[in-house]
C-alpha cells in the first residue's frame, strides 16, 4: 500500500501489522514525519513492513501499477490539483487494485445549482486560511474525476454524522484555564487555528462541510500477469 502525505504513519503501521504480509509504504513533505515514522515503525517491530520517505503526493517516485492499495486519509483536502492527486493514485495502483479516499468535502451541489452560497464560501475561506488549505470540493467531484480515470466500482458513503463529535471533544476539552493559558501563549497562529475548529463545527452543523469516504477499483487489464497475485500486498498511504 502506499499512503501519501501519511503524517507520522498511524494508518500505515495498522495496515501492515493487521494485514499478515503486507507492506506499507509512506510519503511526506515533512522530513520530521518521515523520520518520525520510521522510528516507530521500528520501535514496534515493523521496519521491513512499513517506511516512510520525503516525496510529493503530486508527483509519486514510485513505479506505475507498483501497488495493490492506494490509501488516502485526510489529505485530498491539502492538495491544489485533486484531478492530479486521484491521477497518481491511480497510477500506482495495479490493475485491478483499490483506491480509497477518505477526505474532508463541501457538500454536494444541487442539480441546477451553480456554487455553494456566499455563506458557505465565506465559512470555508476562513477555515482555509486558518489551516493553510487550497480549494474544497464535493465528494461529486472526486467522483467525477475517478470516472474519468476510468475507474470501475465506485462507491461512496458519507461519514459526517461519525466525526463530526469528534470536534464537539476537542472544543469541550480546550475549555479549561490551563488550555485556554497555553493557547494564549502559543501565538496567533494557534489561536486562529483553534477558532477555525469551531468554524468546522458550525460547518457541519449547518451541512457544507462533509467528511467522505470515496473507493474505487483501477480497471484490469487484458492480460493478467498471475505470478503477481503469489506477492504479498503493498500498500501505499497519505494520511
Amino acid at each position: 500500500a502506499v499512503t501519501p502525505e501519511s503524517g507520522i504513519g498511524g494508518s500505515s503501521r495498522h495496515i501492515a501489522s493487521k494485514y499478515d504480509g503486507c507492506t506499507a509504504r509512506g510519503i511526506t513533505l515533512s522530513p520530521y514525519q518521515a523520520q518520525r515514522g520510521n522510528e516507530l515503525a521500528a520501535e514496534r517491530g515493523l521496519a521491513d513492513r512499513a517506511s516512510f520517505q520525503v516525496a510529493d503526493a503530486l508527483d509519486m517516485p514510485f513505479g506505475d501499477g507498483e501497488f495493490d492499495l492506494a490509501w488516502s486519509l485526510e489529505s485530498g483536502e491539502h492538495m491544489p490539483d485533486k484531478k492530479k492527486f486521484v491521477g497518481e493514485l491511480m497510477r500506482v495502483v495495479r490493475p485491478g487494485g483499490r483506491v480509497i479516499i477518505v477526505t474532508w468535502c463541501h457538500r454536494d451541489l444541487e442539480k441546477g445549482e451553480p456554487s455553494l452560497s456566499r455563506k458557505e464560501e465565506r465559512i470555508l475561506a476562513k477555515i482555509n486560511r486558518a489551516y493553510y488549505l487550497p480549494r474544497w470540493c464535493s465528494v461529486d467531484d472526486y467522483v467525477k474525476i475517478l470516472e474519468g480515470e476510468g475507474a470501475e466500482n465506485i462507491r461512496r458513503e458519507d461519514w459526517s454524522h461519525i466525526i463530526a463529535p469528534f470536534w464537539k471533544a476537542v472544543i469541550k476539552s480546550s475549555l479549561n484555564l490551563k488550555s485556554v493559558a497555553g493557547l494564549i501563549r502559543s501565538g496567533p497562529a494557534t489561536i486562529r487555528g483553534a477558532y477555525a475548529m469551531l468554524l468546522m463545527l458550525r460547518g457541519f452543523d449547518k451541512g457544507v462541510i462533509k467528511f467522505g469516504l470515496i473507493t474505487a477499483t483501477k480497471k484490469e487489464s487484458s492480460g493478467i500477469d498471475e505470478s503477481a497475485e503469489l506477492e504479498s500486498p503493498k500498500v501505499a498511504t497519505t494520511d
